[in-house]
């Protein structure tokens, strides 16, 4: 290991960091491309190295966002019940549906979703919060000083696609914060800010079991992951700090673009 990759490795952490804290995803999305196609690990390698760095964005993410009380943390628990459920289950999907076939379905989904939440900035520009609902919570908006209150809508629609988020993530290899965060927006009616919050506040536990397989398994590499988490680490207090000062409808725009690219990602496979 050299320096220069180790640097590079450290350079690729921060950016995946900063991304993934913003919008609420560990960042493997962008971390696993990095790793296999510029540095030529080993697949199994990088996605342990991606489970790794999303431990790191959680953890980050969730002290500062927890400080903030901007984590709504009776629906994180209660939606990431239903994630690890849905990972559980990712086998049985995998009997009747091929790893291309859903690449395809859900690429299709990604623009649907994309698209919808590019209509609801154009239809509410304000964004389509609830005021009314279930496990109500409020936080201090940075951006504008604002007390923003609401409450979440359709409870167990979101709990459906967390479900199926979960199932996705063990097949894919991506993160759940991609179908429950425009799921807490778009059906629960939350605030970006909080949807995004509350994801990051998610995504480490169910990282967490799938690390220990392949720390067991010698997938492994603390060469590679110690400086590519310390990276991520770095990256994630700093879109933590960039997701507070900027205005929800910048983030929901940034993230219906992420969902764009993602699906360009999975139809180009």
């Amino acid at each position: 290991m050299t320096l220069s990759t180790t640097l590079l490795l450290f350079g690729g952490g921060i950016l995946t960091g900063t991304v993934g804290a913003m919008l609420g995803l560990g960042g493997g999305v962008f971390l696993i491309p990095f790793l296999v196609i510029v540095l030529e690990l080993p697949m199994h390698q990088a996605i342990a190295t991606s489970i790794l760095a999303v431990i790191a964005t959680s953890s980050a993410g969730a002290v500062m966002n927890l400080e903030r009380g901007m984590v709504n943390i009776r629906l994180g628990m209660v939606l990431e019940t239903a994630t690890v459920a849905g990972a559980m289950f990712g086998g049985i999907t995998a009997n009747y549906l091929s790893a291309e076939t859903l690449r395809q379905i859900f690429a299709v989904l990604l623009f649907v979703v994309s698209g919808v939440m590019f209509w609801k900035i154009r239809q509410s520009p304000r964004g389509d919060v609830a005021h009314e609902g279930t496990l109500r919570a409020e936080y201090t908006d940075d951006a504008t000083g604002q007390i923003v209150s609401y409450g979440v809508r359709r409870m167990p629609v979101i709990m459906g696609v967390s479900l199926a988020a979960g199932n996705i993530s063990g097949l894919l290899g991506v993160g759940g914060g991609i179908f429950k965060v425009p799921a807490m927006t778009l059906l629960g009616g939350m605030p970006m800010k909080a949807a995004t919050a509350t994801s990051n506040f998610m995504i480490g536990v169910t990282a967490a079991a799938s690390a220990f397989i392949y720390l067991a398994n010698g997938h492994m590499n603390p060469l590679v992951a110690a400086p590519t988490a310390l990276g991520v680490l770095c990256g994630s207090f700093l879109g933590i700090r960039i997701s507070r000062t900027i205005q929800s409808k910048v983030l929901t725009v940034f993230f219906a673009l992420f969902l764009l690219f993602v699906a360009v990602q999975f139809i180009s496979r």
